[in-house]
């Protein structure tokens, strides 16, 4: 038999993750954001950028999530990082780089919260943040494409964090 949503037997858990992200603007995306916060047991989605509105277009998405969802907006990621930074958040992005690790070889740390950045849907996360961050993370492809949706790869890195801090 097929199980849904009311008779699953997941247990409800929360991990020391926030969400940032860096001008992810589409609507879409961000709806699905909220779902995979939700799904993953996020601590905090935080939505970087300018003109965010949590519309129609999110809403249809994000399947009423954003009323559960802890969430912030706020207008550039550099500075909630910083922030977080100074509350001694680990700070890791996601963002194929030269000195990028790949994320099934990286271990992640228990011993403080964990800021995982994703980054604009055609620029991915910007320089600066890159330069802050305490490690950069990739997902190995093998196709001939050099990335893939933001909300997919947050998807992966995700599932990858929580395996590893349950």
């Amino acid at each position: 038999m097929q199980l849904t949503h009311y008779n699953t037997a997941f247990q409800s858990k929360t991990f020391p993750i926030t969400l940032v992200c860096d001008n992810v603007t589409n609507a879409p995306n961000i709806g699905s954001l909220f779902r995979i916060a939700d799904a993953f047991g996020i601590e905090k989605l935080i939505l970087c950028g300018e003109n965010i509105q949590l519309g129609r277009k999110m809403s249809k998405t994000s399947r009423a999530t954003e009323k559960t969802v802890n969430h912030e907006i706020h207008e550039t990621a550099s500075e909630v990082v910083e922030h977080l930074k100074s509350k001694n958040y680990q700070i890791i992005s996601l963002e194929i780089t030269t000195l990028s690790k790949p994320i099934h070889t990286f271990t992640f740390s228990t011993e403080s919260p964990i800021a995982l950045i994703i980054g604009d849907e055609n620029f991915g996360v910007s320089e600066h943040i890159l330069n802050q961050s305490n490690a950069v993370i990739h997902i190995d492809m093998f196709g001939q494409n050099s990335s893939m949706n933001v909300v997919q790869a947050t998807n992966i890195a995700l599932y990858e964090m929580t395996k590893q801090l349950l």
